[in-house]
């Protein structure tokens, strides 16, 4: 999905805010509302999108592993619980990315909030 991003250069006033890129005129020139977005912006948001794709490659991992996982006899526990134990640095790690908590937090919780409830549930039954 690798597109090549042209980026034209203009000229902006620090008055009016009016942006300007001064071309060879052919005679057909007409001045129209167009949008545009600052290029610092646009490269945050491809940053954050490189962020979120990374997070769900990491979450699609912990999904496919549940999913075509068996354990042996006898070990379902300790496997369930190294895949909560990458669940959890998932979620860690998203919380320290987005600075917000998952959607399946409680309303209005913090972000330190869903960490600490994810750290806060035992390894093991004999932690109880």
């Amino acid at each position: 999905m690798e597109s090549t991003i042209e980026y034209v250069k203009a000229w902006q006033c620090i008055g009016c805010g009016k942006i300007e890129a001064p071309q060879t005129c052919v005679g057909i020139c007409r001045d129209v509302r167009v949008e545009f977005v600052y290029a610092a912006d646009y490269e945050a948001a491809l940053a954050r999108v490189e962020e979120v794709r990374a997070h769900v490659a990491t979450l699609e991992g912990i999904v496919r592993q549940l999913a075509t996982i068996t354990p042996r006899d006898g070990e379902w526990e300790r496997s369930y619980r190294a895949l909560q134990a990458r669940a959890r640095q998932a979620l860690a790690r998203y919380v320290e990315l987005a600075g917000d908590p998952p959607r399946s937090g409680p309303p209005g919780a913090a972000p330190a909030d869903v960490a600490a409830r994810a750290s806060d549930v035992p390894a093991s039954p004999e932690s109880r």
